[in-house]
This record gives C-alpha cells, structure tokens and sequence, in this order.
C-alpha cells in the first residue's frame, strides 16, 4: 500500500504510513471505538516531524497538541460510556459556537500575523494558523464527545486539504479531502445514536 501511495503521489513511506494512521482514527471515531486515539497518537507523532521540515509552524505545534489529545481523548471516551458500553454524545448550543468560531478566527488573524511579522520563512501564516486553532478547538469537541465537531471538521479539512496540497504533500491533501466526505457520514452516525441515547434517557409515555 506504502509503495503504490508512494508512486502515485510521490510521497515518502513516512506520510503515506501516517495517512493510513490518520484515516483509521477518523473511520474508527466515527463507530465510537477507544482505538482511534492510539492511530491519532501515532500519527500525529510522524506529522510532527513532517511539518517541521515543511516549516509549517502552527501545523508541527498542532501536532504537539494532537499527540495530548490521543491521550486524553482515550481516558474521556473510557470515562464517558453509557450503560451499554457505548461512547456517550452532547450537543452545545448556537451561542456557544459562536463565540468559540470567532475566537478561532481572532486567533487565526493575530497567530498569522504573528507569523508574517517574526518568520522569514513561515509559509501561508493565515492558513496555517486557521487549520490549526480550528483543529485545536474541532479535536477538543471530539475528545468532548460534541456532535457537532463533524461540521466544523467540513470547515476546516477542506481548507486543510487545500494548505497541504499547496506545500507538496499530496497524500496529506487526498485524505483530507477525503475526510470532508467521511465526516459528513460521521455526522449521520452519531446523530443517529445520539436519538437512541435520548430515547432511553427520556422514554416514551405510556399511551
């Protein structure tokens, strides 16, 4: 699998293993299962050192923040189980994500500023500071059990797949793209589970 990414995309075995890693940690998050956080941990461990040697900054430090999350999202999802042993599931309200979307695009702007300001050879500051707060905030959500981390994830994969395309790494860009689409199922999924747990928590009256 390694040796066809990498002819095709022109990738290393390095990032075509660390896409693998990625997209089982997005495919088993979206069945609930503890196993996504060690794939994300792993993964997030390559890109850490794939980033840095691209010089996308806030993408090595976001990867630093992801190697954290892998571990507190697995002791969260272990805590937050429901009677049935399934991963339980929230929902915030419309205020509540708004402010927390315009903290990410104020951060965004002083971060790729920043960037601009102090590095000679930062590149795209402004994109590269919005994929990784939203990022920040989306796997925070997820580690949270948030329904609504999916539609944020819309967002900010493809803008991400769009970054990664633009540096050369091609494979990245595929399985972000890629993501968009899963996401969009993981949404459904949950949603789904989210009625049942409601339904059980809340029975029906009696006729």
């Amino acid at each position: 699998m390694q040796n066809w990414m990498q002819q095709l995309f022109g990738t290393s075995p390095w990032e075509a293993g660390a896409v693998l890693l990625a997209l089982a940690y997005l495919l088993l998050a979206v069945r609930r299962n503890l196993w996504s956080w060690p794939c994300a941990f792993v993964s997030a461990v390559i890109y850490l050192v794939l980033f840095a040697r691209q010089a996308l900054y806030m993408q090595t430090l976001l990867q630093l923040f992801y190697i954290g999350m892998a571990v507190y999202g697995f002791v969260e999802w272990r805590r937050g189980r429901t009677e049935d042993g399934q991963v339980s599931i929230s929902s915030r309200p419309l205020l509540w994500h708004g402010l927390r979307l315009g903290l990410v695009v104020v951060a965004s702007g002083v971060n790729g500023w920043l960037l601009t300001r102090f590095s000679s050879d930062a590149q795209s500051p402004y994109l590269d500071s919005f994929v990784m707060w939203g990022s920040v905030l989306t796997t925070w959500m997820v580690a949270r059990r948030i329904i609504e981390n999916w539609l944020y994830w819309v967002v900010f994969d493809s803008v991400a797949a769009y970054l990664y395309f633009t540096q050369g790494l091609h494979a990245t860009a595929l399985l972000f793209g890629a993501y968009v689409g899963i996401v969009i199922h993981g949404y459904g999924v949950w949603r789904r589970e989210q009625r049942l747990q409601q339904a059980v928590v809340t029975p029906q009256p009696a006729v």
